[in-house]
């Protein structure tokens, strides 16, 4: 199958133009009408996904994170970046990214971690100009409130979280929901707006912590754990619209960063 056929269904549901400016989603090795027989997705491109895409067989690796950002000047194996581009160009491995294009699409990364916690009637945290169902993170309700350390508990196990930082539990309990995958400090004024009764994202800052006037929750859970999803909402998009190519699901997605707990 070509690997235009198999990004243009990814593009159907996270179409390129919703991507921030900054970024760099879509093809980042191979061309378009290159062949290919099977597809990994990951979080990242890292040596340990391409040790596992060369042992399975899969000649292109889908990833949530662009593995380049800013224009490499050269290809010496000097850092992780360089070193991982120039083998997947010399072993054949295409290379292909869904990003902030993911994250902004309706029913994408944010949607699907809210699912992942029970929360429903979500609506678009932070909306785009051209398109009000289009945005960054959501807000929704539980079926009832939950006490707040009750609801942190469920999340922790349901993500399966090694740790989760959080400010005051000014609020006994919680319904209302706001959350953001990834980086989402830029969110926290939608979020307050929103009368959410606690904020999910990952990447708060300390001063993040201390809220002026104690309105609601805030909850880190880390970049990489809310954004595992990744995985699984690409391949239910593939799965769907590609009954014959094979898509598998990397085993060695990994965090970087590690607890000492």
């Amino acid at each position: 199958m070509k690997i235009k056929d198999i990004t243009d269904v990814i593009e159907r549901f996270a179409p390129l133009s919703y991507q921030e400016s900054y970024d760099n989603a879509g093809l980042i090795v191979g061309r378009p009408d290159d062949e290919v027989q099977r597809a990994l997705l990951a979080v990242d491109v890292t040596d340990e996904v391409l040790d596992e895409a060369e042992r399975e067989g899969c000649d292109l690796v889908i990833t949530h994170h662009p593995i380049i950002f800013h224009a490499l000047k050269r290809f010496n194996s000097a850092d992780a970046v360089q070193r991982c581009v120039e083998r997947a160009i010399r072993r054949g491995i295409a290379l292909y990214a869904c990003h902030t294009n993911l994250d902004s699409a309706p029913g994408g990364m944010s949607w699907r971690l809210a699912a992942m916690m029970g929360i429903g009637e979500l609506r678009v945290l932070q909306p785009s100009a051209a398109d009000p169902q289009v945005g960054f993170g959501v807000v929704g309700e539980l079926p009832e409130p939950l006490p707040t350390e009750e609801f942190l508990r469920r999340m922790q196990q349901r993500l399966g979280l090694k740790v989760v930082r959080h400010s005051d539990l000014v609020r006994p309990q919680v319904r209302r929901i706001a959350l953001c995958t990834g980086a989402g400090a830029s969110l926290m004024e939608e979020a307050r707006r929103s009368g959410a009764d606690l904020y999910v994202t990952a990447d708060l800052k300390y001063n993040d912590f201390m809220l002026p006037d104690g309105a609601f929750v805030v909850a880190d859970i880390g970049h990489f754990e809310s954004e595992y999803c990744a995985i699984e909402l690409i391949f239910e998009v593939l799965s769907k619209n590609l009954l014959t190519f094979a898509v598998r699901k990397s085993g060695y997605s990994r965090n970087p960063v590690n607890y000492f707990v």
